[in-house]
């Protein structure tokens, strides 16, 4: 009796072993190119930065651009670090991205993160 428990245990272990491994394989096999894709802009150049600011109170920046060094499908910008991400627009050849902002001084800017989809 002892004997047959003990061979069932194996079994059951087996199983669960080869469905780990499977597991770990699928998984392995859909990271993504790091190069298409990014949150925090990984895989993509940013360059030619550039604020606008509100005529009527101008430490509030109403706008930010910049450049991609590749094209992307959809890029979202946050300034601070508890803000909300804003969607950004571009035109052929969505390398230059214009994103409005709302309710951001300068003052309180601590970080640009933008957010990148292929």
């Amino acid at each position: 009796m002892f004997h047959f428990r003990s061979s069932k245990l194996f079994i059951v272990v087996l199983v669960v072993l080869v469905l780990a491994v499977s597991a770990y394989a699928y998984a392995a096999a859909n990271i993504g190119s790091t190069r298409d894709a990014g949150n925090g802009v990984s895989g993509y150049a940013v360059s030619n930065v550039v604020y606008a600011f509100d005529t009527a109170t101008p430490p509030n920046i109403t706008t930010v651009a910049f450049d991609l060094d590749n094209p992307a499908a959809t890029v979202k910008v946050r300034l601070t670090a508890d803000g909300t991400l804003q969607p950004c627009e571009s035109a052929k050849p969505f390398t230059h991205w214009t994103c409005a902002i709302s309710g951001v001084s300068i003052a309180n800017v601590t970080s640009m993160r933008i957010v990148v989809g292929q």
